[in-house]
């Protein structure tokens, strides 16, 4: 049973206009990507609002950051909730912030309502999920889950050759948190980034599971000719393989286009130049399915077609897996928690698969986890036109509230202070 307690819908709403002015862009969105001194700064007014909340504050060897406010079992491993701080280029208001922040106000207002839980309570700011400046996504909770180790993710490089070990020195990020350690259950609460529920009608999304997600660069080698005096026929060009490739990748999407996505991106070609037959092309395919085999026969039909243009056109090539996460499946006792939060408030749920990768998808292999869904409109994110409604805000905060007291559970001082049936 939950305390009678509720979140500030209102109080969620201005701290994410707030952390919105933190790397505002001129289109509306937000631009704070990873280790940058922009990501330091939303880090920084986050930091400010949890110690106000009496939280504590560790980082762990990457520079993922928990938020602690202490339960009446100092032995019990936390509930933690969370997200990313960090944003795409031209990124949106919501993505990741809404669970940090929504985290934060289930700390804040179980301080409101003076509600201890037993076990301790976190909020998880996780390192580069979005992997758009260092390109592993997902990359802080990957190191915390053991997927990637530290060594070789510090030498991960942006564009510019910065690496991601220089930018924690720098901004005083590497702290001594341990990896891995237990936690009673792992609660993100996210927007949709898609149309289900908007389209539906429904407040929340149980969120079940997430598809898997393969990222590769794909490499063909020509060899490099004048533009103007090579004839058609007598060039070795490494752009017909990579088209015959693209026509290919697209019909694999077409021949499955309920659970199949391919997104082909981050073109290159050397010599950067407009009248040389390149010598070298390469690009990244993003493949996505809800099982392991699907995305594996995936994988196959790419490496064959890849092959068959190189070879059509006299080319070399190379396939190199550069991120790998397998579909998951979230822990049913999280899913549990969720649903009967959103049944104790009065909200229309449904359940649904996450198309887009999360730090959940890391955290579950090392501990129970679940996620909770609001709509966006439209199903638009990565844009800065991405926009949620306040009223769906709160609401999905008292399901955070509402699952995470569940899983904590309410210390016996004030277990029986105002119960209530529905938010």
């Amino acid at each position: 049973m939950s305390t009678e307690v509720r979140t500030d819908a209102g109080r969620l709403w201005s701290r994410l206009m707030d952390m919105a002015k933190v790397g505002a862009t001129s289109g509306g969105g937000s631009n704070r990507q990873a280790l940058s001194d922009d990501d330091q700064a939303g880090r920084d007014l986050f930091i400010e609002w949890v110690q106000q909340a009496g939280c504590s504050i560790e980082l762990d060897g990457v520079g993922n950051l928990f938020a602690r406010r202490s339960g009446t079992d100092p032995d019990a491993p936390p509930v933690v909730m969370g997200s990313h701080l960090d944003t795409q280029p031209t990124g949106g208001r919501f993505d990741g912030v809404y669970g940090v922040l929504g985290g934060l106000e289930v700390i804040e207002a179980l301080n409101d309502a003076s509600v201890s839980t037993r076990a301790p309570l976190e909020v998880a700011v996780w390192t580069n999920e979005e992997g758009s400046r260092f390109p592993v996504s997902m990359m802080g909770s990957a190191v915390w889950a053991g997927v990637s180790d530290l060594d070789s993710t510090k030498a991960l490089t942006d564009r510019s050759g910065v690496t991601v070990g220089a930018e924690l020195d720098r901004l005083r990020w590497s702290g001594t948190a341990a990896f891995g350690k237990p936690l009673s259950a792992y609660l993100e609460l996210h927007i949709e980034q898609g149309p289900i529920l908007e389209a539906s009608g429904s407040s929340i999304g149980v969120v079940t599971g997430v598809q898997g997600i393969r990222w590769f660069e794909v490499t063909f080698e020509g060899f490099a000719a004048h533009a103007g005096t090579t004839p058609m026929d007598r060039r070795r060009d490494p752009a017909r393989a990579l088209a015959d490739t693209l026509h290919g990748v697209y019909e694999l999407a077409a021949a499955d286009a309920d659970r199949v996505r391919v997104t082909p991106a981050q073109f290159a070609s050397e010599p950067a130049s407009p009248n040389t037959v390149p010598s070298k092309v390469s690009f990244t395919v993003d493949m996505r399915h809800p099982d392991a085999a699907g995305l594996d026969r995936l994988e196959a039909a790419l490496r064959s077609l890849v092959a068959e243009a190189a070879d059509q056109h006299g080319c070399g090539h190379r396939i190199d897996v550069i991120n790998d996460c397998a579909p998951v499946v979230f822990d049913p006792r999280c899913i549990g928690a969720v649903e009967a939060a959103a049944r104790l408030c009065g909200f229309a749920f449904e359940h649904i698969g996450s198309g887009a990768g999360h730090d959940a998808c890391h955290v579950a292999m090392r501990a129970p986890a679940g996620m909770i869904f609001i709509p966006c409109q439209d199903g638009l994110s990565h844009n800065e036109e991405e926009s949620i409604e306040p009223d769906d805000a709160g609401r999905g905060a008292d399901v955070l509230l509402h699952a995470a007291l569940e899983l904590a559970g309410v210390a016996d001082d004030t277990a029986n202070a105002g119960r209530t049936t529905e938010c």
